[in-house]
C-alpha cells in the first residue's frame, strides 16, 4: 500500500492545487487529441470503423470531443495518426470547437463574443449551480464533487454547487436525458431565476454518448435552450470544468 501510495505521489505531485489555472495535469491523462495531417484512407476508415461513439470523421480525420469517449483505443491502434496531449483546457461554448481535425494544434476556447454580457456582469464573483444527474452513471457527478474538494477548491473562486434550482445561477447537466429525467431538468431550469445559464458536462450530456438515438433518450429540452459551456470528456476532470466555468464567467474581466 505504501509503494501504491508513493508511486501515486511520483506521478500526480502533491494533491492540493495552488492555482487551478496555471495547473497541469500529467501523463497518463488523455487530454485534447492532435491528428497528423497525412493519414492514409485505409488507416482512416480503420479508426471511424474502431470508435464505439462515431466520434471520428473521415476527410479529413477528425475526432468529435463532444461524442469522444477518451478510451484511448485510436491512439493505441494508430499512434502514427493520432496522440492525446496532457492539455485539459477542454471547455468551450461553440460546438463546432469541440470538433478537432486533422493538423489542429491550436488550443480550445471559448468565443468571447458569444459569451452573454448579463453572464459576466452577474456572476464574475459569485457563481451558484445546481447539478442535475439527468441519468448519469456517476462518474461525472463524482468528478463534479471533486471541484470542490479542498485540493481544487472552486469555491475559493465564489463558485458553488446548491441544492435548490430557486437558489441557483443555472444549471449543470450530466447523463443523456432519459424520458424519466426529461421532465424534471425541464422543471429545474424554469425553476432557476433569469438570468441564466446551461452548462452540459460529458460526452454523453452533450451528444447522448453511447447512449444516443436510443428510444429511451428525451433529449428534445437541449433545443428549447441556448447552451452556454460545453465541458467534453467522460468524466471531465475537475481542472477542465473549472477552468471552463472561469473562462465563461470571467473572460471579459
Amino acid at each position: 500500500m505504501i509503494i501504491e501510495e508513493i508511486n501515486i505521489l511520483r506521478q500526480h505531485g502533491w494533491q492540493f492545487i495552488p492555482d487551478p489555472r496555471t495547473a497541469v495535469v500529467p501523463a497518463p491523462f488523455r487530454g485534447r487529441p492532435e491528428i497528423q495531417d497525412k493519414v492514409s484512407l485505409e488507416v482512416q476508415q480503420e479508426l471511424y470503423d474502431l470508435c464505439p461513439v462515431a466520434a471520428i470523421g473521415m476527410n479529413p480525420l477528425s475526432i468529435d470531443l463532444g461524442k469522444c469517449y477518451f478510451c484511448g483505443e485510436c491512439a493505441m491502434a494508430h499512434p502514427e495518426a493520432i496522440q492525446f496531449t496532457n492539455d485539459h483546457r477542454l471547455a468551450t461554448n461553440e460546438r463546432k470547437r469541440l470538433i478537432v481535425a486533422a493538423g489542429d494544434t491550436h488550443g480550445i476556447e471559448l468565443d468571447p463574443n458569444k459569451i452573454r454580457k448579463e453572464i459576466t456582469a452577474m456572476f464574475g464573483r459569485s457563481l451558484k449551480l445546481r447539478q442535475i444527474s439527468a441519468a448519469g452513471e456517476n462518474s461525472h457527478e463524482a468528478e463534479l464533487n471533486a471541484c470542490g474538494n479542498v485540493n481544487f477548491d472552486m469555491g475559493r473562486y465564489g463558485i458553488e454547487f446548491v441544492a435548490s434550482p430557486r437558489h441557483a445561477d443555472g444549471i449543470v447537466i450530466t447523463g443523456p436525458i432519459s424520458q424519466n429525467m426529461a421532465e424534471a431538468t425541464e422543471i429545474c431550469y424554469h425553476a432557476v431565476p433569469d438570468p441564466k445559464i446551461v452548462v452540459l458536462v460529458g460526452s454523453d450530456a452533450i451528444s447522448g454518448g453511447i447512449f444516443a438515438g436510443s428510444g429511451a433518450l428525451n433529449r428534445s429540452f437541449l433545443d428549447k435552450v441556448s447552451i452556454d459551456l460545453y465541458v467534453p470528456g467522460n468524466p471531465p476532470h475537475p481542472l477542465t470544468f473549472i477552468n471552463g466555468i472561469l473562462a465563461l464567467s470571467r473572460s471579459r474581466q
